[in-house]
């Protein structure tokens, strides 16, 4: 999994650029990505204020999309004093990467923070490999099979061997 790289200076030139032609700043969405003892990966993003209907997660091509939105309460009645709550929607992306189960994420939302796991593909977790040990310093003849389970005696060649001893 990979988290995209902040850039700051691009972040400034961005900002600069809305500041000039007088668009308000999006709405920030920070976020924590760690994984845990059991190799699953999780994602704990920052939302206070969404609306619990608003927040999307999707994943497409390996790419995970978290999307969601605040309104404001006041909505267009009344004369507004003082807004420096940032208003509407905003999304951030993570690219997945190798290594994860994306058909089994799971995502929860309470208290205005979003809880995303991504367990670890199986094919990937880390297993331990069993080492077996040939009974009599015995050897393995190159292009021979050895059933799991079965011994072979010092000096016989493996069962479906095809060359000798050599």
């Amino acid at each position: 999994m990979s988290v995209t790289r902040y850039e700051p200076f691009r972040e400034i030139d961005r900002l600069l650029s809305m500041a000039a032609s007088g668009t308000r700043a999006p709405l920030s969405m920070p976020m924590d990505v760690y994984r845990g003892e059991d190799g699953s990966y999780h994602v704990e993003a920052d939302l206070p204020g969404a609306d619990p209907d608003s927040v999307e997660v999707t994943v497409e091509h390996g790419l995970l999309t978290i999307q969601a939105g605040r309104t404001p309460h006041y909505g267009d009645s009344g004369q507004v004093i003082v807004a420096e709550r940032p208003q509407g929607s905003f999304a951030r992306q993570l690219s997945l990467g190798e290594g994860v189960d994306s058909e089994n994420l799971t995502a929860g939302y309470a208290d205005g923070v979003l809880h995303v796991t991504i367990p670890a593909s199986p094919k990937t977790q880390a297993r331990r490999v069993e080492v077996t040990h040939a009974a009599g310093g015995s050897r393995i003849v190159p292009g021979s099979t050895v059933e799991p389970g079965s011994t072979v005696e010092p000096g016989e060649a493996p069962a479906g061997s095809t060359g000798g001893a050599g």
